[in-house]
């Protein structure tokens, strides 16, 4: 038999066990209580957050060369979800692989690419002048204008081709590749090509972004390209301050960090970049358009007027195998 002593030792150890046990389940309990708390003040947050018009940024030209790769840089080091379009023709494709491998905000799709814009700086097929010679001028580069391409006479045969290896590069890089869309609006500017462009979409099953307000996943359509210089911020602030709410908003811009090489690129496309005496402004348009994204007005108006939203996102749960084009104006 236990003595008296042995056995209120016992006891008394019992004891000490029942209350460390009803000890714990009032922590357990207040974790859960707190948890609880704070996973109602999340989904609150993000159903107010859902009651705002959703704006989705899309970066162009991205590897056309270092200044437009310093400004996606730049961009990405916000943590804004955003979507980039890589033209995987150009030379400094590289590094921008390199600057979206380290940023996951950022949705990646190819800039289907079949022009060169630019005087002096060019740059050709994926595929090699001789795999596509409709493609290309007597120097082996693409065209350099959207109204020199009209009159090319490419075979479509040829373009399926290098937009093909240029989506393949893309894919070989190691980056997830979200969409497609046109450089320059090419790839959809004609019945024929727009069908050649959904054929590669469900070929490689990716989504199709568009330059126009004729978009795939309800989008409406805005880009700054062509506003003068000095109102283009005040555009942009003033279009992304009424934004549709019914409707996922794209706005399309072209940025780019000063440099010498990019100071002095001239556009052959179009006279809106250059001045009346043959000045390029490709640049200063460009910087003053990373400028506008990057101001204290555009962040102050981030949770408040809008919610940011990147391509990956807005195609959560959609069937991109269904490829319907609707003109969202």
């Amino acid at each position: 038999m236990l003595s008296r002593s042995r056995f209120s030792a016992n006891l008394t150890f019992v004891n000490l066990f029942l209350l460390k046990i009803k000890m714990m389940k009032r922590i357990l309990f207040c974790l859960l209580m707190l948890m609880t708390c704070l996973g109602s003040k999340e989904v609150r947050a993000q159903s107010l957050n859902g009651n705002l018009p959703r704006l989705l940024i899309r970066l162009d030209d991205i590897g056309m060369n270092h200044s437009v790769n310093m400004a996606l840089l730049k961009a990405a080091q916000t943590g804004m979800p955003l979507s980039a379009s890589v033209q995987f023709a150009c030379p400094w494709y590289q590094e921008a692989v390199e600057i979206l491998k380290q940023y996951p905000n950022v949705t990646v799709g190819v800039h289907l690419t079949l022009t060169s814009e630019w005087k002096n700086y060019r740059w050709g097929p994926v595929t090699g002048r001789t795999a596509v010679p409709s493609l290309v001028d007597s120097n082996g580069y693409f065209p350099q204008s959207t109204r020199a391409f009209a009159k090319s006479g490419y075979k479509l045969s040829e373009i399926e081709t290098e937009l093909s290896a240029q989506i393949e590069r893309a894919q070989a890089s190691g980056l997830k590749i979200t969409y497609i869309d046109p450089h320059m609006g090419i790839a959809l500017s004609t019945p024929e090509l727009r069908a050649l462009t959904e054929k590669l979409a469900h070929k490689y099953k990716l989504a199709i972004s568009t330059l126009s307000s004729v978009t795939y996943f309800g989008e409406t359509y805005k880009e700054m390209w062509g506003e003068p210089i000095a109102t283009k911020k005040e555009a942009f602030l003033v279009y992304i301050s009424k934004l549709n709410p019914n409707k996922p908003n794209m706005m399309v811009l072209h940025t780019a960090t000063p440099s010498p090489e990019m100071d002095v690129l001239v556009d052959m496309n179009s006279n809106m970049m250059n001045s009346k005496e043959g000045k390029p402004l490709t640049s200063l348009h460009r910087q003053t358009e990373l400028n506008a994204l990057l101001s204290p007005e555009f962040a102050a108006m981030k949770g408040k007027k809008f919610q940011l939203i990147n391509y990956q996102q807005l195609l959560a749960g959609k069937d991109i195998s269904i490829l319907k084009a609707a003109d969202n104006k």
